[in-house]
């Protein structure tokens, strides 16, 4: 069974989208790329929602094979992304993560 986790981010007030999504291209999908945890990353743009909360401005799909070695591969190989990522991009108080068990047919 997959597990998924879903997060929704808020860029913080003067950030461009396209400074961040150049950051997500160049940085964070090439880190993302090399821990053994992630199967498979994307962040997509919202462009719509009718979820109440945020408003956020992006939501990553990140599909891992054991939530526990991707927390501890995160905490150690993407420490440095994860607080650039909050330090001038992202808006850590809107930030809200889910996570999930896919459904297979």
């Amino acid at each position: 069974m997959a597990t998924v986790r879903f997060v929704l981010a808020a860029l913080k007030p003067g950030v461009s989208a396209a400074d961040y999504e150049r950051f997500e291209r160049d940085v964070d999908y090439v880190i993302a790329s090399k821990l053994k945890s992630i199967l498979s990353y994307r962040t997509h743009r919202i462009t719509e929602t009718g979820l109440t909360g945020g408003p956020w401005d992006y939501i990553e799909r990140i599909e891992v094979t054991d939530r526990t070695v991707y927390e501890t591969e995160l905490a150690v190989a993407g420490k440095e992304l994860i607080d650039e990522l909050y330090e001038k991009y992202l808006d850590k108080s809107k930030t809200v993560s889910v996570w999930s068990e896919r459904i297979e047919p």
